[in-house]
């Protein structure tokens, strides 16, 4: 039987990554998904210097805050005081989620603008989340829309759960591909496609895809957010690289969870998510060193382990070279 050789396989590969643009827009999450879900209260002054911080690494997209009632998540009880506080690049967006009319409210009044929205594949996460159904949750994404484009306000979609639930299973590819068409047709100019989880693999990433191709043939109308649980981000990250996605979602350090998802681990890591892109010859204009720092910092003020594997690499070789 004839065989293509590992070597032959990659260059086809890497050839199929090349049929799209060489350029990736990496959206930064760590100040909002990643904090969430630290069970400490990270100062205020903290979160702004982080920010700043990644503010001077050639992002362009850094998802700032949360406005939502402290009531569910304390972390992000300062969400307007850290806003207010950081220092804002006029090339630099920074967008920050909104779960309701009245969190849309209060990110207006501090000037934001750009909001993320988001809607769940599962009835069961959408109910433990937002406390409502898919359909009802539907019509509050719809009202947070039209408010915020009234606005000149930016909307970016999220779906969580796109191929599996902690509490359903299995996801159908159909609804999140109906959930896709209706963020798009009112509004959301790219949709994130969260697997909140991390139970995620290649083929199902693909299949997934495939299918949102009946939506829209413009895989740049869609952004892959994955959580690292079983190891498998930096797979569906590449097969999705093939099927000509080009924005990312991580956290520098891998930070992050979800508190209405039990076990499931943080997002890929950015400094991972760099290695990769800049080892196969795409263009981020990010400073991977830079983002090894940060990862450094945040995690030293976290008093947690980096998660990061190519930061630590890097970092303990900087160490064993001194």
């Amino acid at each position: 039987m004839f065989r293509i050789s590992r070597t032959v396989a990659c260059n086809l590969s890497t050839k199929k990554i090349r049929l799209f643009s060489d350029f990736i827009k990496v959206v930064e999450v760590g100040p909002r998904d990643g904090l969430q879900n630290e069970k400490n209260i990270v100062p205020s002054d903290v979160k702004v210097q982080f920010i700043d911080k990644l503010s001077e690494s050639g992002l362009k997209t850094i998802e700032v805050t949360s406005f939502v009632s402290p009531k569910w998540v304390p972390q992000m009880a300062d969400n307007a005081e850290v806003f207010k506080k950081i220092n804002k690049k006029s090339d630099i967006s920074y967008p920050v989620l909104v779960p309701n009319i009245k969190g849309l409210e209060n990110a207006l009044k501090v000037g934001v603008k750009e909001i993320a929205i988001f809607l769940a594949a599962s009835e069961t996460f959408s109910k433990k989340n937002i406390n409502c159904s898919i359909s009802i949750s539907m019509e509050k994404a719809k009202a947070i829309i039209e408010q915020a484009l009234s606005h000149d306000i930016k909307v970016r979609g999220y779906i969580s759960c796109i191929v599996g639930c902690p509490y359903e299973g299995e996801i159908k590819p159909s609804v999140v591909v109906d959930l896709a068409a209706f963020m798009l047709q009112h509004g959301c100019y790219e949709i994130s496609l969260g697997d909140t989880i991390g139970v995620g693999s290649p083929n199902k990433m693909k299949s997934l895809l495939h299918e949102l191709k009946h939506v829209s043939n413009e895989m740049n109308k869609f952004a892959l957010h994955c959580h690292d649980t079983y190891g498998q981000a930096l797979a569906n990250i590449y097969a999705s690289l093939e099927h000509g996605v080009r924005t990312f979602d991580s956290s520098v350090a891998g930070l992050g969870g979800c508190p209405y998802a039990a076990g499931a681990s943080g997002n890929i890591a950015t400094e991972d998510l760099l290695y990769l892109l800049h080892g196969q010859g795409l263009e981020t204009g990010v400073n991977f060193y830079k983002l090894v720092k940060i990862g450094e910092f945040i995690s030293t003020q976290l008093q947690r382990k980096n998660q990061s594997k190519a930061g630590v690499a890097i970092l303990a070789k900087e160490y064993s070279e001194k």
